[in-house]
């Protein structure tokens, strides 16, 4: 690649893949594909919502594939706080960040910093942008390692950083010492960065932050944090908290006590938050590098009025009542993961946050299963393959807070008819949270 490609952000156009490509891959979608074209819960259409139930057609549905953890979505402080901002700004001020940004943005990072304790954050649309934008940035012609099981996205974006000049490779979660001997063969001068998950999208689980971290300084690379799913509902532990999922819900460098040295933590507001804007927790002086690198920054329109709103009056909610929203949702997670373990089914979940996941026994199969749900009034999302490998394929839970435990009775009683069937893996899980 030339100079000149460099500069332009302008990569090497990728070679048209081969019939023998296409065809693995259409047969890998097979699964998918039929799911889709058999079960109303795969690419639904949604025709009103009330509180956590959807109707999708005529069918009432009890919604528990939301990620909206905290039931921001629907809090009316929340929707109140819009109207004011798109009054003053209009819908959608439509500037890149590069030109011009809305006061609205420069508040939500000021407020931001300060909830994280970071030294600095940027937002940006969102975190599929980012890694896009910043994994090429900050990798170049350096090493990119991945965990094995950090999100889809990020795989997508260290592709791009190859095609960029970066060596991509991937580790086995939890096996440090795997991960130590492909740090150590990529010494040289070159940037190196390592890639994981926070709260786990599919399992629920924390990484061991604080050993990856350690190893990360001790070899000077940089360690890159997607806390899509932890932002919001985990934060800081305190003798007063009300939950273990600690207080202010600030992310898992504030749960697990860390600091942000040689650490980048990329988050979202579009789960916890119900809105569309994500961020970076950096250094001031790569913050300023990204505001030239990032192609977001640069080129992409910004988010709505309403999502930067809804962000500010989440910050004033979340200071309010944020730490007993979450009380709430760790009781409606703890009596779900308390029932699943008394049908000794098998989860991987031993973090205790509200992603459920429920791998398919041997033999069963996921569409009899969503017919299931869906004639018993649950909504859930389908983990088929290839979203998720062959040996994971079953459903995944989502808790919120805005679920009421007549929302939880009703899912036990369906889970407990699924589970007298063999539908589910059998397992014992020990708790930590």
């Amino acid at each position: 690649m030339t100079e000149v490609d460099r500069q332009t952000h302008r990569p090497p156009l990728p070679k048209q893949p081969t019939a023998r490509a296409m065809s693995r891959s259409e047969d890998r979608l097979h699964d998918l594909d039929q799911l889709r074209a058999t079960s109303p819960m795969i690419d639904a259409v949604i025709d009103e919502i009330d509180g956590r139930h959807v109707r999708v057609g005529e069918h009432w549905l009890v919604d528990f594939a939301s990620c909206n953890y905290l039931g921001f979505d629907l809090e009316p402080q929340i929707m109140d706080a819009i109207d004011d901002q798109i009054r003053r700004w209009g819908t959608h001020p439509s500037w890149s960040r590069l030109l011009g940004s809305p006061r609205l943005y420069t508040d939500i990072e000021e407020r931001l910093t300060e909830l994280l304790g970071a030294e600095d954050t940027l937002v940006l649309p969102t975190i599929t942008m980012i890694h896009m934008s910043v994994i090429p940035a900050l990798a170049r012609s350096g090493t990119v390692l991945i965990e094995d099981t950090a999100h889809k996205t990020i795989f997508d974006a260290a592709r791009y950083a190859r095609g960029l000049g970066a060596t991509v490779g991937r580790f086995r979660a939890g096996d440090l010492d795997q991960l130590a001997d492909q740090l150590a063969a990529s010494r040289g001068g070159a940037p190196r960065l390592v890639c994981i998950d926070g709260v786990n999208s599919m399992t629920g689980n924390l990484p061991d932050l604080p050993a990856i971290a350690a190893l990360c300084h001790h070899h000077g690379a940089t360690l890159y944090v997607d806390d899509a799913h932890g932002f919001g509902v985990i934060g800081r532990r305190s003798p007063t908290e009300t939950s273990p999922y600690g207080t202010r819900g600030n992310s898992i460098v504030a749960h697990l006590d860390m600091t942000y040295d040689n650490l980048i933590l990329v988050g979202g507001f579009s789960k916890a938050y119900s809105s569309l804007l994500a961020f970076l927790a950096v250094p001031s002086a790569l913050k300023d590098r990204l505001k030239i690198e990032a192609p977001p920054y640069l080129y992409s329109g910004p988010s709505p009025t309403a999502s930067l709103a809804s962000v500010l009056a989440g910050f004033d909610l979340n200071d309010a009542r944020g730490d007993a929203i979450r009380a709430r949702l760790h009781h409606h997670t703890a009596r779900l993961l308390d029932r699943v373990r008394g049908l000794a089914l098998d989860t991987p979940n031993v973090s205790g946050t509200p992603i459920v996941e429920l791998p398919l026994a041997p033999g069963q199969d996921l569409a009899a299963t969503a017919e299931l749900l869906w004639d018993s009034g649950i909504y859930t999302t389908l983990a088929a393959y290839p979203l998720v490998p062959r040996s994971a394929v079953g459903i995944r839970i989502q808790l919120t807070a805005a679920h009421t435990d007549d929302d939880i009775d009703r899912l036990t009683s369906v889970l407990t008819t699924l589970a007298t069937r063999g539908t589910f893996r059998a397992g014992s899980v020990k708790r930590t949270v």
